[in-house]
């Protein structure tokens, strides 16, 4: 078995990958790390694992605490594994994270967008953008693996076939996306309590979303990116736009980008998040619209499964050899 460590292992995706993990028939979680949690049982923490995983606690990271470890899932807020992943890296343990740290190409874009200087920016060319269905070999081959974020999975997999067959203006994108409260972490804030979520829906993060960058660095244009918060725990439905750059079907054109997928599903019918819940699926459509020539692009996934720990889990079967599928489902919870 392949011992693993989670690194913020007390929030919602440290909970899922280790439900995830309970059906994996290599990986063993063997170390949880989380700071505000540390030495509480996971049962008290996650009470939904309490039958998986009736022994295990969490504790507080340290170096040496490393010892023994064969993998790395690391779901720590943006800017920390910076700081940790040349020690990590040194060991020669494969690391997947899922922070923003090593997401983006170079420093200055990492420095434009999230304010401020990159704590490793030599170890930026070291990570490769966590997407199997963007670069499946180069995660086969890669030591550590910056896992894409929640909305630019939904984002880029509902474009990227577009803007690569020239279906799409690249420099015309327009992405308008929701996402479940889970998306905005466990951590309690006012803003995404019971009473200021339920029964509404709000935009955020207007003009300057963090994600953005990553799209806009997979799909090699300029993108306005519009999230929102629905009254949902979990999910992520984004609707995408550009203008029609040339002739074509663009179902067709997602059809036949993802034939082989095993975790992208393309319809004719309009997604929905529900269909997704709790797997690591995604359903993707695209319509012509002639009378405004533009293309429009709906997909849906669950920000904690493929869009956080299933993308994750995926990445790590193909670094270590696994079947891709291993421990994932496509299967969705409903209703």
């Amino acid at each position: 078995m392949i011992r693993t460590a989670i690194l913020g292992a007390s929030g919602y995706v440290g909970g899922e990958l280790l439900r995830l993990m309970g059906a994996h028939p290599e990986l063993a979680p063997a170390k949880l790390f989380g700071e505000s949690k540390a030495g509480q049982p996971l049962s008290a923490v996650h009470p939904h694992l309490a039958l998986l995983h009736p022994q295990a606690k969490i504790e507080r990271f340290d170096d040496g605490s490393l010892e023994d470890i064969d993998l790395i899932f690391s779901a720590l807020p943006h800017g920390h594994s910076q700081k940790i992943a040349a020690t990590i890296l040194d060991k020669g343990i494969p690391i997947v994270d899922l922070g923003a740290d090593f997401r983006l190409n170079d420093a200055e874009s990492y420095e434009q967008w999230y304010g401020h200087a990159h704590d490793a920016p030599e170890l930026l060319s070291t990570f490769v953008y966590g997407i199997p269905e963007l670069n499946r070999e180069q995660i086969r081959h890669s030591k550590a693996v910056a896992a894409a974020g929640c909305y630019a999975t939904a984002s880029i997999l509902a474009l990227k076939p577009l803007v690569d067959a020239g279906l799409v203006e690249a420099e015309s994108l327009i992405v308008d996306a929701a996402s479940g409260v889970s998306g905005a972490g466990r951590e309690a804030k006012e803003a995404t309590g019971f009473c200021s979520v339920t029964e509404s829906f709000s935009a955020y993060g207007l003009l300057n979303h963090r994600h953005t960058a990553e799209m806009e660095m997979a799909l090699g244009g300029r993108l306005l990116f519009t999230p929102h918060l629905a009254p949902m725990s979990r999910g992520i439905l984004a609707t995408c736009y550009g203008e029609a750059a040339a002739e074509g079907d663009p179902l067709q054109v997602l059809r036949d980008a993802y034939a082989a997928e095993p975790f992208v599903h393309v319809t004719d019918q309009l997604p929905a998040t529900k269909w997704v819940a709790g797997s690591n699926g995604a359903v993707v459509t695209a319509r012509r619209d002639e009378r405004t020539g533009r293309i429009l692009a709906i997909s849906a996934i669950d920000n904690l499964g493929k869009g956080a720990a299933g993308q994750m889990i995926q990445c790590a079967n193909l670094m270590l050899g696994f079947d891709e599928t291993a421990g994932l489902t496509t299967t969705g919870v409903y209703p």
